[in-house]
This record gives C-alpha cells, sequence and structure tokens, in this order.
C-alpha cells in the first residue's frame, strides 16, 4: 500500500511532462521530460555519455543486477553472425556488443572451418563499432586492448552519427543498435540510415530499455527508476542528473508497438519484438528485402 501511494504521487508529479514529442514545437524535441531545441540535443546527449564513459559498464551491472550482460546475449544470438559478414554495431563504443559478436564469430569458426581458413575468415570479416562519442569509442578501444584485441583487422572503431552514417548503401549484412536509439534527436533517420546501409537480406536488431505495462510491476519498475536508479548514479558515478535523464528517457520512447510500426514504416519487413523481463527491456527486429 505504502509502495502504491507513493508511486501515485511520484506519478501525479511526472505525467503533467509526459509530452509526446509530435506536441512539441517544430524545431525543438525531448531531452528527458525537458523541451529543446533539436539542435541542443545532440550536445547535451553528448555530455551525458562523455560524464558516464569511464562508469558505463560498472553502472550497467550496479543498475541491471548483471542482468544486462544477459540480454546482450540474446541480441547476438538473434543475430546468428557468420564468418565473412560485415557488421555495423551503432551506439556501440565500449564494445559489448561488437566483442560478443567477435566471441560467437570464433567459435562457429571453430566448429566450422580448418585451423587454416579460420585466420583468412577472421580477416574477411569485418564488425564497425560507430559511436558519436569520443570518449565512448576510447572505453571500447582501451577493453579491446585488455582482450589482447587492439590489433585485430575485424574490429573497426568509427566516429560517427547514426542520423547520417558514413558507410556505402547495401554494404552491411547486420546492423545492432544497444541502449543507443532512445537518445538520437530523429528516430526515423536513424531507422532510415540502418535501412539503407544493410544489404538485401539484412537484419536491423535493436535492444533498448522500453515500457512496463503490468501494474504491479510497474509501480514496482517506476519507483526503482525513479528513486533508485538516480541515487545510485550519485552513489557509485557520482553523477545523479545523467541517471535521472536515463530514466526520463526512457518513459519518452515509443511503446514497443509504436516502435515496430516506426521500423516496418522505414521499409523493414518481418518486424517484430521480443520482451524481456516484462518489457523492462525489448529487441525489435527487422528484414530488408
Amino acid at each position: 500500500m505504502a509502495l502504491r501511494m507513493i508511486t501515485k504521487s511520484l506519478r501525479s508529479k511526472l505525467l503533467p511532462r509526459f509530452t509526446p514529442a509530435s506536441m512539441l514545437h517544430s524545431h525543438a524535441t525531448s531531452f528527458g521530460f525537458k523541451e529543446v531545441r533539436e539542435e541542443e540535443k545532440s550536445q547535451m546527449v553528448g555530455n551525458v555519455f562523455s560524464s558516464v564513459a569511464s562508469n558505463y559498464d560498472l553502472m550497467n551491472d550496479v543498475m541491471s543486477g548483471g542482468l544486462h550482460r544477459l540480454w546482450k546475449d540474446r541480441l547476438v544470438s538473434k543475430l546468428n553472425p557468420f564468418p565473412g559478414m560485415r557488421h555495423l554495431d551503432v551506439a556501440g563504443g565500449t564494445g559489448d556488443v561488437a566483442f560478443r559478436i567477435l566471441e560467437s564469430l570464433n567459435s562457429v569458426s571453430r566448429r566450422a572451418v580448418q585451423d587454416v581458413l579460420q585466420d583468412n575468415l577472421q580477416e574477411e570479416t569485418q564488425i564497425y563499432i560507430c559511436d558519436i562519442n569520443t570518449n565512448m569509442l576510447n572505453v571500447g578501444k582501451k577493453r579491446a586492448q585488455e582482450r589482447g584485441l587492439e590489433d585485430l583487422r575485424s574490429l573497426r572503431w568509427v566516429e560517427g552519427d547514426a542520423e547520417a552514417l558514413c558507410f556505402e548503401d547495401a554494404s552491411m549484412d547486420g546492423y545492432t543498435i544497444a541502449f543507443g536509439i532512445r537518445n538520437v534527436t530523429h528516430i526515423e533517420k536513424v531507422l532510415a540510415e540502418a535501412y539503407r546501409v544493410l544489404k538485401p537480406g539484412g537484419r536491423f536488431l535493436c535492444l533498448e530499455l522500453s515500457h512496463v505495462e503490468a501494474p504491479g510491476f510497474k509501480q514496482l519498475y517506476d519507483y526503482y527508476s525513479f528513486l533508485v536508479i538516480p541515487a545510485l548514479g550519485e552513489l557509485v558515478a557520482g553523477d545523479r542528473e545523467s541517471y535521472q535523464y536515463l530514466v526520463e528517457s526512457i518513459r519518452r520512447f515509443p511503446p514497443q508497438d509504436m516502435f515496430a510500426s516506426m521500423i516496418a514504416d522505414a521499409g523493414f519487413q518481418k518486424v517484430e519484438y521480443e520482451n524481456l523481463v516484462g518489457g523492462v527491456v525489448a529487441i525489435h527486429s527487422g528484414l530488408k528485402f
């Protein structure tokens, strides 16, 4: 009962700010619950990730109880990587998804080909890690070095914007974006770029924090999100504001069905999604034909 009263009070304070992005004036967008000019958002998001970069993986473990590792494993299993593929991981600066893809590919290579061919296949395989934030990329490069992967030709680190990718049309076999699309200014531009760079038959996969609807669980999740996560950010990373933005940005992100429709509108077919932990996160997928 006490939790229900706290959550109800919290919701009453926050709901007035839940203005859909479509209701903002034409040159404005959302930054959490704030309305900001479009040209300001990318800089503000950049500041957030520059601030959290050094503690990013630690905070992911703390906030999710380590579950984010299993979610990313699930994402890569849906991708079904194959040796010799060209893959683009967007907003993947710390390398978490790229390293998992590489591990999966190495496992496939060990099972499917002779050792003499494995090195050639690894050289042909290209995994591009694209992130707009230099600090996040530096964290990923450091992690690659710690794993002895700094000279691996298969991993390519690229500073770039998800809304205006530097890659050629129909050049990628796969595209992943994990916990990144929520932070962009124009989701539809990101989806259009994903569609553009994928080859026919290429798969789009998005892992993102999403919406919980089960009544009892939703109250608990709201309580944890708004009262616990910012406090953890302050305690562990010394940064409450960035994690306040995190929980607000989740609520501003389109619900699962709406986001699936946006993916379909971008041209993808066989669009579907899988809720994990009751919708705390969702994996959306689509194919380019």
